[in-house]
């Protein structure tokens, strides 16, 4: 979802899930008990018709041991889903199972506009995935989403700069503290920066600070240790770690590219770029798994599988839902994809494990062997974007304007809870 048109979603969404939660007072689990043919609306995002062929054979299978089950399948562009959502639910109309991103998924959990899970799946369903990707959605002890597909940030080193500075490409650095320690010796050796990067929200969960209370009510984040963490992080602008730049994606490829960087934080997408716009380096640079904070994670982004609460047929959506994201079809369609899967039992295949020493099977095996500690960060709440947007600002004029961290953290503090009542 372009960034743009997030406050208008997340406002239309306050509005419709008003109207939704007043007309389906005592709806209950609607239809989970008919009997007779049901037919299941499935809609995903921007995945035909690359991946027609995957999808029809998984619904051809599934409607082969569901007697008496029809899946009718739709595709719609990532721009246009929520929308199209919202105005479905709105008008009575809802699908039954929808691929939603984690954000989204957490927007509809906490407006009541999806099903609670838990009142469906089992124990070893539940079990399955990795806990932080399941618990992303979990709010209030009710589960809103099953994980599909998801991705997470490795580190990618420029083994040439890292070897004239006297380190190991072949020891990574396996925490921030150690990063940290590796950047500054680039510096000093070399004259390049450690990497680049964006100032944003995920700053604070990366180091284990919390935003919001557990009832989503307040801020929490203007405490002494999160000023001291902003030291510290000035601190690292000035030792030469981090490029003192808010520096967009497209930028940051540019950066490392040019050997302006040392290292890269991305997902393994970050390989195409590379790929053309700079050989020599793409050949000199390995993936390793992203080092962690004090938080000790590592942060996801991914697609889920949610039940509208207003489907007619909740019991057997949740069943389709659950088919899909099992751990057999998620190893499926990420071979398919190139994704990585949210469940426990997929990345065992040789698929995740097995190098073929290419930088693409580095990155993927290094994102894999990250899932243990994946959590896909999401504040939770139906303004979620404007809470982050404050954030962001605050902290770039910390970061890039010298701004007093102090006042500047009050300030944004003040500004997040303002959000919060609106």
């Amino acid at each position: 979802m372009k960034k743009s048109k997030k406050g208008m979603v997340f406002a239309l969404l306050s509005v419709m899930m008003l109207s939704f939660m007043l007309s389906a007072c005592g709806g209950g689990k609607e239809g989970s008990g008919k009997s007779g043919p049901v037919k299941l609306e499935f809609w995903t995002i921007s995945l035909q018709p690359t991946f027609t062929d995957y999808f029809n054979n998984l619904i051809a299978d599934y409607q082969k041991s569901h007697e008496g089950v029809t899946i009718d399948w739709k595709d719609y562009p990532y721009d246009a889903v929520t929308n199209k959502l919202l105005t479905s639910i709105a008008s009575g109309s809802s699908p039954d199972v929808v691929n939603l991103n984690t954000e989204f998924a957490s927007q509809m959990g906490s407006k009541g506009a999806v099903v609670d899970l838990n009142e469906f799946l089992t124990d070893e369903q539940k079990q399955s995935y990795f806990d932080g990707i399941f618990n992303s959605t979990v709010i209030d002890g009710k589960a809103y989403a099953l994980p599909w597909y998801t991705g997470t940030e490795v580190l990618f080193m420029n083994t040439k700069i890292v070897k004239e500075a006297g380190l190991d490409p072949a020891n990574p650095p396996k925490t921030q503290d150690e990063l940290v320690a590796w950047a500054k010796q680039v510096k000093e050796k070399t004259g390049k920066t450690g990497y680049s990067t964006q100032w944003v929200a995920n700053l604070f969960p990366k180091e284990g600070i919390k935003i919001l209370n557990d009832d989503k009510s307040a801020a929490v984040f203007n405490t002494p240790e999160t000023k001291t963490m902003l030291e510290n992080t000035k601190k690292k602008i000035e030792d030469g770690v981090i490029m003192k730049e808010d520096v967009p994606f497209t930028k940051q490829i540019q950066y490392y590219s040019s050997e302006q960087t040392a290292f890269e934080i991305a997902g393994p997408t970050f390989i195409n770029f590379l790929k053309t716009s700079a050989p020599d380096v793409y050949k000199n640079t390995i993936a390793v798994p992203m080092p962690t904070g004090k938080a000790d994670v590592r942060l996801s982004n991914s697609m889920d599988v949610v039940v509208p609460a207003k489907s007619k047929h909740q019991k057997e959506a949740v069943e389709f839902a659950a088919f899909i994201t099992n751990a057999a079809n998620q190893t499926a369609f990420s071979k398919a994809a190139n994704t990585l899967p949210s469940t426990k039992e997929s990345i065992k295949d040789p698929f995740f494990t097995d190098s073929d020493n290419t930088l693409e099977s580095q990155a993927k095996i290094a994102s894999a062997n990250s899932l243990d500690k994946a959590v896909d960060y999401m504040v939770g709440v139906p303004n979620a974007s404007d809470i982050n947007s404050a954030i962001a600002r605050g902290l770039q004029k910390i970061m890039l304007n010298d701004a007093d961290i102090q006042s500047t953290l009050d300030a944004m503090e003040q500004e997040v809870n303002q959000v919060l009542t609106k």
